[in-house]
């Protein structure tokens, strides 16, 4: 099946470009979201009378999508989400959250302009793209941890995995000194008893002879 870009299409051409496609692809995709129109003699003289409208406006967009991608690339985000303590998921970050999680921090973006680079379901730091025109694509970071101090820390470097080690050592640690102290106690009440049994009994004071006659 024939059809003629309307924009950029990854991986398929430019503006204005009559290229082949699968029937399913076109339908389901590039027609209903308005990226293209089937290449029918009607279609292609009705875009060469609007093309000159089109390239306008496609160079509008193109520049306020730079304009956004100068703050948002390489921004990152926060996502707050339920997780064992191996890090896994429960459940997975979607798109909807990464725009939303964009949103709240005060860039407009819609969750159709997010591309995961791979699923989300382990706590950590995780890299997606961002889509913010055919020619204009960004990187952000999700931050997905289970409190706001995680992920403080995941931010600083450091991995769900030397959370958990971190968080171990110093629970036995306070164990540690929890036994120290008991044994530290007992040992003082040991010295304190053995110091009593020790200790000469008073005598009675003697009676003068005063007292006597």
């Amino acid at each position: 099946m024939q059809v003629i870009l309307l924009e950029r299409v990854a991986k398929l051409g430019q503006m204005g470009d009559v290229v082949d496609v699968k029937p399913g692809y076109a339908r389901n995709f590039l027609l209903p979201q308005g990226k293209a129109l089937t290449a029918s003699d009607a279609n292609v003289a009705s875009f060469e009378a609007q093309k000159a409208q089109l390239e306008a406006r496609n160079l509008e967009t193109k520049t306020e999508a730079e304009a956004l991608a100068g703050k948002l690339d390489g921004e990152q985000f926060i996502v707050i989400r339920s997780a064992s303590d191996a890090g896994s998921l429960y459940g997975s970050v979607t798109p909807r959250d990464a725009a939303a999680a964009a949103t709240e921090a005060g860039f407009t973006v819609d969750k159709k302009q997010i591309a995961l680079i791979a699923p989300i379901k382990e706590l950590g730091l995780h890299s997606v793209a961002v889509k913010l025109h055919p020619e204009v694509e960004v990187e952000i970071k999700l931050n997905v941890a289970r409190s706001e101090e995680e992920a403080e820390l995941q931010a600083s470097g450091k991995s769900i995995q030397e959370l958990a080690a971190e968080e171990e050592a110093a629970a036995e640690f306070e164990i540690a000194e929890l036994f120290d102290d008991i044994g530290t106690a007992a040992a003082e009440d040991e010295e304190l008893a053995a110091g009593a049994e020790e200790a000469p009994a008073e005598e009675a004071p003697a009676e003068d002879d005063e007292t006597k006659a």
